[in-house]
This record gives C-alpha cells, sequence and structure tokens, in this order.
C-alpha cells in the first residue's frame, strides 16, 4: 500500500506545474467566504462611492457602473478559467488512481490464484462463491431500495 500511495504521490507531483499551482490557490481562494465578503464590501464601497455619498469628487464610475461591470465581467471570465483548469486537473488525477486501482487489482488477483495454487484451492469454486456472494449483494441494494446500512 506504501508503495501504491509513494507512486501516486511522485506521479500527481510530476503533473503539477506552477500554472497548476496558481489556479489551484486562486480557486481554492475564490470558494472561500473571505472571497464573498471581500467583493460584498469592494462592491458596496464602489457603489457608495459612486453614488455621490462622499461628493461629486469622488464618483469615477457613474451609475450604471460601467467600469465595475467590465471589471466584474473579466473577473468572472478567469475565475471561471481558473475552475476549469483545476477541473481538468481533478479530472486527470483521478484518472491516475482508477490507473493504480486496476494495477493493484490485478496484482491482487493474479497473487490470490498464486496461493490459491500453491494451497490446492480451486480457483472455479472460489470464483462461483465470489459470483454467489456479488448476486446475493445486488439482490439485497436492489430490493432494499438502496437504503444505507
Amino acid at each position: 500500500m506504501a508503495l501504491r500511495l509513494r507512486r501516486e504521490q511522485d506521479v500527481l507531483a510530476r503533473m503539477r506545474g506552477t500554472e497548476d499551482r496558481i489556479a489551484d490557490a486562486i480557486t481554492t481562494f475564490a470558494g472561500t467566504m473571505l472571497f464573498v465578503y471581500i467583493h460584498a464590501a469592494w462592491f458596496t464601497v464602489w457603489i457608495v462611492c459612486n453614488e455621490g455619498v462622499f461628493g461629486q469628487d469622488a464618483v469615477w464610475d457613474p451609475f450604471p457602473f460601467g467600469l465595475l461591470t467590465m471589471i466584474v465581467s473579466l473577473e468572472a471570465i478567469f475565475l471561471s478559467t481558473f475552475v476549469m483548469v483545476s477541473q481538468n486537473r481533478q479530472a486527470a488525477r483521478e484518472n491516475v488512481r482508477a490507473d493504480l486501482d486496476f494495477e493493484t487489482n490485478v496484482r491482487s488477483e493474479v497473487w490470490s490464484i498464486h496461493m490459491g495454487r500453491a494451497l490446492g484451492v480451486d480457483p472455479t469454486e472460489v470464483e462461483h462463491k465470489v459470483q454467489e456472494a456479488l448476486a446475493e449483494n445486488r439482490a439485497r441494494m436492489s430490493g432494499s431500495g438502496h437504503s444505507s446500512r
């Protein structure tokens, strides 16, 4: 298990470049309440200033706040791109894990067959028992409406 984990970490580390770390950091921050609070404060200050509350000299983007709209639109474009980059990396990580899971399962099956033969166990009989157990489990799951335990 430790070997598999080490291999998985090595593969994932090689996949992660500087751009990926930046995208992950931005995506992680954008998914926090701090991000929401900063934006709520920023929008409030922007709108209050540009409504003339602090005088007409403080107005730089009068209603309908075209500059604010453009900035927020650009931010949305970049944030959605960062999210897609992070999602693509997550999908790649899941593929690596699935490949390693498959490899581990094949190794386990080969070892089991060899150990079974060494112990004189009939693989056909074992497979028959496995199929019975799987069928029972499927019947139980479909009969219980997928309820939890």
